[in-house]
């Protein structure tokens, strides 16, 4: 709908306007003349309506404009924004025609001053703290006995120097080994997830430190992306994350085992002074001597008291042949008492075997006699049975109803399966079943003639 401008004329009557229309008109008219964009301002009234609705005054030190944000816009938003939020919406003007109250209606919404990279930040920041990358639980502890480092940086970067200047300082017997690396700049972010992956897949360091200097959060975006945060996640060894300044923070840095505010400080968590070892070790020295001395007194003493104790070994031995001795001899005795007992017994039960022995002769030869019969018997009796079995085999095949099918005989059932005995039986259209000697068919009565 357009807007009419009306001019008077004296000749005809003024038309009227509802306010419906003019509302309307005008709405069409903002909807139309400004286009989408982004407006700065403070949040103020806000609300959230049970819909999902976002409404709030968009403010700055000399004007104010009422805001909606529709649910089906503010479900994407990244935050919600609370009083006094600085913030930065994209929006189109318009009318809320039943009340004649001029609006924005709100697209997008990002913090103000920060711009799309702090809010690509926060949004991948939410990402991975959702899936858990930045959970304690996964993160891997720092060793205690570090041998080599490996350190991701760039080879020109103050970051590198400070690290080994640190090292230097504090564990000059710390072997470093620098996998080189763009730290800012397009496709920074994949060289720097290569280097980590490489320095890993190398196997020959304790743990890996990530580190640049401070900068801007354009110039610290490379550790920003995902790809290096999923690379870190991921990575077999322990990552400690010096990147910035101490009031900088990456996504590098939640997702490493172990956040250091600077590099230095990094280098510094990474492996523990040398003089500390040395003195630990010279603590270890101490103590271990004195436990030796300890010991070697108290087994001294237990030898002193075992030698008074030891009796004499020709004695000992002495004591021990006759035991021998009279064992052998008892051991004999003995054996041979048990061999003459067991020969007398075995004389005896032998002499009374002799005398009970039955004469089992006679008992064969009935035996055989008796087994012979037995086998005449079976035979004659399997020849009967053979010759009745063939008599009742014919009487069998003679009553075969086969046999009388093959003289030209016909078997004649009814529909339900029974035998047809009487033609009286026999009605129009029964269907009858016939056998014959070969094969059976059949048939369907059209007329039953009389006889």
């Amino acid at each position: 709908m357009q807007a009419h401008f009306f001019t008077p004329n004296p000749q005809k009557t003024e038309p009227v306007v509802t306010v419906s229309a003019l509302n309307q008109a005008v709405a069409q008219c903002l909807e139309q003349n400004f286009a989408l964009t982004w407006i700065s301002g403070e949040i103020s009234n806000f609300t959230r309506a049970s819909s999902g609705h976002w409404y709030f005054t968009l403010k700055d030190q000399h004007a104010q404009v009422k805001a909606v944000m529709f649910r089906g816009r503010s479900q994407y938003a990244s935050f919600t924004p609370r009083e006094g939020d600085k913030v930065e919406v994209r929006a189109t003007v318009g009318l809320y025609a039943p009340r004649g109250d001029y609006q924005i209606n709100v697209e997008a919404i990002r913090r103000a001053g920060l711009g799309s990279l702090y809010e690509q930040f926060l949004q991948l920041k939410s990402q991975l703290a959702a899936e858990g990358l930045f959970d304690s639980e996964r993160k891997k502890p720092i060793p205690v006995w570090v041998k080599k480092i490996a350190v991701v940086t760039s080879p020109n970067a103050a970051a590198l120097r400070d690290v080994l200047t640190a090292l230097q300082r504090r564990a000059p017997h710390c072997e470093v080994i620098v996998y080189p690396t763009p730290v800012q700049g397009e496709g920074a972010g994949s060289k720097i997830a290569q280097a980590i992956a490489q320095a890993e897949a190398d196997a020959d360091c304790d743990l890996i430190i990530v580190c640049r200097g401070g900068g801007s959060i354009e110039d610290l975006w490379a550790f920003n992306e995902e790809i290096v945060a999923r690379t870190i996640a991921h990575c077999s060894l322990p990552v400690i994350s010096g990147v910035g300044h101490e009031t900088d923070f990456t996504i590098c840095d939640f997702v490493a085992d172990l956040r250091a505010p600077t590099p230095t400080a990094a280098a510094e968590l990474a492996a523990r002074p040398r003089a500390d070892w040395l003195a630990h070790l010279q603590q270890a020295r101490e103590l271990m001597q004195k436990q030796m001395r300890r010991h070697c007194d108290k087994e001294a003493q237990r030898l002193d008291w075992l030698c008074q104790r030891l009796p004499s070994p020709k004695a000992s031995i002495q004591v021990k042949r006759q035991q021998l001795q009279h064992h052998a001899q008892a051991l004999r005795f003995a054996l041979h008492t048990t061999l003459q007992t067991a020969q007398h017994q075995l004389m005896r039960q032998q002499s009374r075997l002799n005398t009970r022995k039955p004469d089992c002769q006679a008992q064969r030869q009935q035996l055989a006699y008796l087994g012979q019969r037995s086998q005449h018997s079976m035979r004659q009796q399997v020849q009967q049975q053979t010759q009745a079995l063939k008599e009742l085999a014919s009487k069998l095949e003679l009553l075969n109803p086969q046999r009388t099918l093959e003289r030209g005989y016909s078997i004649i059932r009814q529909a339900d399966g029974s035998l047809l005995r009487h033609t009286s039986d026999l009605k129009t259209d029964d269907i009858l079943s016939v056998q014959t000697a070969q094969d059976s068919t059949r048939i369907r009565i059209d007329k039953i003639l009389p006889t």
